[in-house]
């Protein structure tokens, strides 16, 4: 009884103690950001024609659906072009913003309205990764991903060195930003413009108020335990959210995996050839012709599928066997991309993957970053050799408990 009450107390100490896995909720964090980032350039020149005025899902047939399925979006706010153009813009700064990891809790609630507002608007638009990009955006609101390999991580570390020479550091961006939302949400509310289901307005609250308060605790430099109990909240959503996507990867491939051992051409080995040779999905018809020439190839790619598909869940026990499989589904992905034409959702699917990516492979990945870094920028450069204190994979010092640290910021994720 004594080591099942050890087991538990460790458990519950690691979840509530720390964030865990920084550098995979980094590389989710820059997953998704860089893959709506493209999107939303690729599909600039058709921008009105997909989401806007111009589109064939008028502005009405999108109130219609909206008014029955409660979706959020701010772009039932107006049917006017120029608020179309301000909030597509808004998604494009907010998704940049969010990959360099620049006030990255500020940027991520922003990048859950970008993707939301578009999306919902034209629930018509997409080819499947549009579906993961949609609840991954609303899980990054949950996560604490700018701990390291971000701005806000370079920023923390030349606070704390500000701070050791006896600095007095003042953050004004932060507080301008929660002020600034804090008005917004206070006249769309006024407005009566928030006509979806309540879910993701109270979330928009929610995440302003705990702003506000962590900026308040923060201020509060005697005490120290109302800082600890905020800091203990914050590593458990950020570790639920990091469960919950590790499990919603988990439920894709197998859901897909037991619906394709259903299917006759999957059974016969020939899924695989069928889509190779639909003009939707054949950017390179060479290519494709290429790789179905061979029936052996075909089958083994079918089977293959199904097999990886179906027993990824039940390698995370096993991380050799994980790690193999991961690297062949990422390979897949790629394949993916380029032979079917589907490039933004491999993206989704990759970056999906990555949250089980081992953390030594990305702290070399990081070394390798910093190390290109150092070979693109002269050595005099603003940054110099500290650049590996973000690039190469170690994260951000945390001031403790007893050092003498400046009052919390709004909007800086730690």
């Amino acid at each position: 009884m004594n080591r099942f009450s050890l087991s538990v107390s460790a458990a519950i100490a690691r979840v509530t103690e720390s964030a865990l896995g920084p550098y995979q909720s980094a590389v989710v964090r820059i997953g998704f950001s860089m893959t709506w980032l493209l999107f939303l350039l690729r599909e600039f020149p058709h921008r009105e024609e997909l989401y806007g005025p111009d589109g064939p899902w008028n502005w009405e047939l999108a109130r219609q659906l909206i008014d029955s399925n409660g979706a959020f979006t701010v772009l039932m706010w107006s049917d006017g072009r120029a608020w179309f153009e301000l909030v597509y813009v808004l998604a494009l700064l907010s998704s940049a913003l969010l990959l360099l990891g620049w006030r990255t809790r500020a940027m991520s609630v922003l990048f859950m309205v970008g993707v939301l507002s578009l999306q919902n608007r034209s629930v018509f638009v997409g080819d499947g990764g549009d579906n993961v990009l949609h609840l991954m955006s609303v899980y990054l609101v949950f996560m604490r991903c700018g701990r390291v390999w971000s701005l806000d991580a370079r920023r923390a570390r030349r606070e704390q060195e500000a701070r050791a020479r006896g600095q007095r550091v003042a953050d004004r961006v932060g507080p301008a930003l929660w002020a600034v939302s804090g008005c917004a949400l206070v006249t769309v509310t006024a407005a009566d413009r928030l006509h979806s289901e309540w879910t993701i307005p109270a979330l928009l609250w929610a995440a302003w108020c705990v702003q506000g308060l962590w900026w308040a605790v923060g201020r509060l430099r005697k005490a120290a335990e109302p800082r600890i109990l905020f800091d203990v909240i914050g590593n458990v959503l950020h570790n639920g959210a990091l469960v919950v996507i590790m499990a919603e990867a988990c439920l894709i491939y197998a859901t897909a995996g037991w619906y394709k051992i259903q299917g006759s051409r999957w059974q016969d080995g020939t899924a695989v050839y069928y889509p190779l040779h639909l003009d939707y999905f054949s950017p390179w018809p060479m290519l494709a012709d290429l790789l179905s020439a061979s029936g052996t190839m075909v089958m083994i790619a079918t089977y293959g599928t199904v097999i990886v598909q179906v027993a990824f869940p039940f390698t995370l026990f096993n991380r050799r066997v994980k790690n193999v499989l991961l690297a062949v589904m990422m390979t897949e992905h790629a394949v993916i991309a380029v032979v079917l034409g589907l490039p933004f959702f491999s993206l989704a699917m990759i970056a999906t993957d990555a949250v089980f990516l081992p953390t030594p492979f990305l702290h070399r990945l990081g070394g390798w970053a910093a190390r290109a870094r150092e070979l693109m920028f002269s050595s005099d450069g603003a940054d110099g050799g500290k650049g590996q204190d973000d690039g190469g994979g170690r994260a951000a010092p945390e001031p403790t408990d007893g050092d003498d640290v400046a009052p919390a910021r709004v909007g800086f994720t730690t």
